[in-house]
């Protein structure tokens, strides 16, 4: 049976070798119980699609992590209907874990659970913002014009668009609980998280360290103490809620800060530690990758993410697209033309850091 993609998505590429899986499945992580007026119901708990390749080359699994509104279809096929970088990892030799964190996709939200919807639901005019930004413009890798009633790739992206827990620190207890537990089941290894998903790797890195081997978080929410307006501030820095520092901080108001100029045109100055300045010592011993795009709206602070993280004391790496020569991505490179190219620069990062990777287990 062929299957055809939907009208106006990109005809299928050429044939490519089979890709053979030897183990594939899913389970839900963070299970619990909570009394309702109605009963006893599931505590919000996070899906958890794996695949693991026949030709399996690498020793450590890639956990892929959506971000706000989203959910794990974001990585399993491209908003056009090519692959996407689930395939594209699988195919490398990657066994991968694709994520609904709670209240999203698989992961159902319920207000008795989770507390009411907060909020208007998702609209095309603030995705087409975020997303589509250059659309139709010669150099954009949007798969689509942008336009409301003119775009299928946009009406993909929608139609995957769901509710985000009210605050950011509800949606960060939730990752970092369930997060825990699927590491606690899987073991070590690489989280490749994005956007409002970002707070997953700092907060799984320090309820489990010793289990997070690599971060590649793909233009995570900041800048640092950065507020969204309706979600909350991220008053410890990077994130919402508690993270561990030493000295150790009881209190966010501990933490001093100062403005660092940005230095370049179009960017925005960002805040990093006050002297003397505090370790994330749960975000240490492994290497991390912020990764930003030319296009995106996140462009202009994500330098203030790896900043903060390089101060107190990660192996953190700023990643530009542009100096690896991938341009015209927006804030959903996974999703966009050349998400192939994308990929292989990630995995290429990947496998450049691997000796540190295998000398910093090995300490362990």
């Amino acid at each position: 049976m062929t299957i055809s993609p939907p009208p106006g998505t990109a005809e299928p590429a050429p044939a490519a070798p089979p890709l053979t899986i030897s183990e594939q499945g899913a389970f839900w992580v963070g299970v619990g119980r909570r009394p309702t007026e109605a009963g006893t119901a599931a505590e919000a708990a996070m899906y958890v699609q794996y695949q693991i390749p026949a030709d399996l080359r690498h020793p450590l699994p890639v956990v892929m992590v959506h971000g706000g509104g989203g959910q794990g279809t974001d990585y399993l096929s491209t908003p056009d209907g090519r692959p996407g970088w689930a395939t594209r990892f699988l195919r490398a030799g990657y066994a991968v874990y694709v994520v609904d964190r709670p209240g999203h996709g698989r992961s159902p939200y319920h207000p008795a659970v989770l507390g009411p919807l907060d909020g208007p639901a998702p609209t095309y005019e603030f995705i087409g913002r975020l997303f589509c930004h250059g659309a139709g413009r010669p150099g954009s890798q949007w798969p689509g014009s942008g336009e409301i009633g003119g775009d299928p790739a946009l009406d993909q992206l929608m139609a995957g668009q769901g509710p985000a827990l009210p605050t950011f620190a509800e949606n960060e207890e939730q990752m970092r609980r369930c997060g825990a537990e699927l590491l606690d089941r899987i073991g070590p290894a690489v989280l490749l998280t994005h956007s409002m998903g970002g707070p997953f790797g700092w907060l799984v890195a320090d309820a489990r360290p010793g289990l997070v081997e690599a971060i590649i978080a793909v233009e995570p929410v900041g800048p640092p103490f950065g507020e969204l307006p309706g979600f909350g501030r991220l008053d410890w820095g990077l994130t919402a809620t508690p993270i561990t520092y030493e000295p150790p901080v009881r209190d966010p108001h501990e933490l001093r800060t100062r403005v660092r100029a940005a230095g370049a045109d179009g960017l925005l100055d960002c805040r990093v530690q006050d002297e003397p300045v505090r370790s994330l010592p749960t975000l240490t011993g492994f290497p991390i990758a912020v990764v930003v795009a030319d296009t995106s709206p996140f462009a202009a602070f994500e330098h203030g993410v790896a900043d903060y993280l390089a101060q107190a004391g990660a192996d953190a790496e700023l990643l530009r697209l542009p100096a690896m020569g991938i341009t015209g991505n927006g804030h959903l490179p996974m999703g966009e033309k050349n998400s192939d190219q994308v990929a292989e620069a990630l995995m290429a990062w990947l496998e450049t850091r691997r000796a540190a990777m295998e000398e910093n287990a090995a300490r362990r």
